[in-house]
């Protein structure tokens, strides 16, 4: 997923570095983060087995306050709701098990689909940050 310039083209990361994203995706599986926090991969129902992407709730830029949901699918899982339905799943379990009171996305200005996941799970654009449209999701404003 990570290699389909499609996939990575509003994310930086050592995408073509073969080592760098390797050390890149293992500490992301096996970093200890805050309890209700982390990755949960996305499988297709009706191939349970086939991985499609994921959905993150970890803390910003590793270290907080602000929790940032994110997202990202293979390039034929686009367009079919996937991303829409696991982060919904997401926000349920941050605000009712976590006991969260907001979570912020930050997505590429020319990342029309994700801002529109976002919009579609409530969130509101909130301006620019380092780059990224800051959208924000409070619990009261759902």
């Amino acid at each position: 997923m990570d290699r389909d310039p499609d996939v990575t083209r509003y994310v930086n990361g050592p995408w073509h570095e073969p080592d760098a994203h390797r050390r890149f995706v293992v500490d992301r599986i096996t970093r200890v983060y805050p309890e209700g926090l982390g990755y949960w991969s996305i499988f297709e129902r009706t191939a349970p087995t086939r991985f499609i992407g994921w959905v993150l709730l970890i803390p910003k830029d590793a270290h907080g306050p602000d929790v940032e949901i994110g997202w990202r699918l293979v390039r034929n899982a686009w367009r079919k709701g996937f991303a829409s339905e696991a982060a919904r799943i997401v926000v349920a379990h941050a605000f009712a098990s976590v006991g969260m009171e907001w979570m912020v996305a930050g997505i590429a200005e020319g990342n029309a689909a994700s801002q529109r996941v976002a919009q579609k799970l409530g969130m509101k654009r909130e301006g620019m940050t380092d780059g990224y449209v800051r959208f924000k999701l409070s619990r009261e404003s759902i």
